[in-house]
């Protein structure tokens, strides 16, 4: 499998379930890349009339194969959604430490999907993953979530959306460590 983990987590908010498939190495390898992989499970997710902003619409974090083996830039991961300002495929990518800790959980992506019926964030790490009750942070900034998040769960590596996420707004960022955007 090279730098491939060979799975894909795939989170389901509206129904709170979280399971684990497998990779298409051949997908994978056509595709190259956490850039690459995250077009085609957007393409393979979304269809063309989805609303962005609606829960049909997806977000698929993606690392590619070199994420976490110390070349440089290789800590980089991708974001592909369909994008609620221009209701056309959106690709960010960042750097920093997420991408290398994600993969060292053993997955190359994670599919978010559905709508939770209240507030709550996603908690991953090699020990387990869990959906956990994110009411105490709804409002807060970034830097303050992101610090709020890194004490309680004895971790620094956070992604995490603020006020302007929380309503919707077609210009939001998902923020990486507090500092980075997506």
């Amino acid at each position: 499998m090279g730098g491939w983990m060979g799975k894909i987590l795939d989170v389901n908010l509206t129904s709170g379930e979280i399971t684990s498939k497998p990779l298409d190495m051949d997908m994978a390898q056509h595709y190259l890349g956490g850039r690459g992989l995250g077009a085609r499970l957007l393409w393979d997710e979304v269809g063309a009339d989805v609303d962005p902003l609606s829960e049909r619409n997806v977000l698929i974090f993606t690392t590619g194969p070199l994420t976490g083996t110390g070349y440089q830039t290789s800590n980089r991961f991708s974001v592909s959604t369909k994008s609620p300002l221009t209701g056309t495929v959106l690709d960010a990518n960042s750097g920093g430490y997420w991408g290398m800790q994600f993969k060292r959980t053993g997955f190359d992506g994670l599919i978010v999907r559905g709508k939770s019926p209240s507030p709550v964030y996603l908690e991953i790490t090699p020990a387990g993953i869990h959906i956990k009750d994110a009411s105490d942070l709804w409002g807060k900034r970034v830097r303050e979530t992101t610090s709020l998040l890194g004490q309680n769960n004895n971790r620094r590596n956070v992604l995490c959306i603020g006020p302007a996420g929380e309503n919707l707004s077609r210009i939001a960022a998902i923020m990486n460590d507090g500092e980075r955007s997506l």
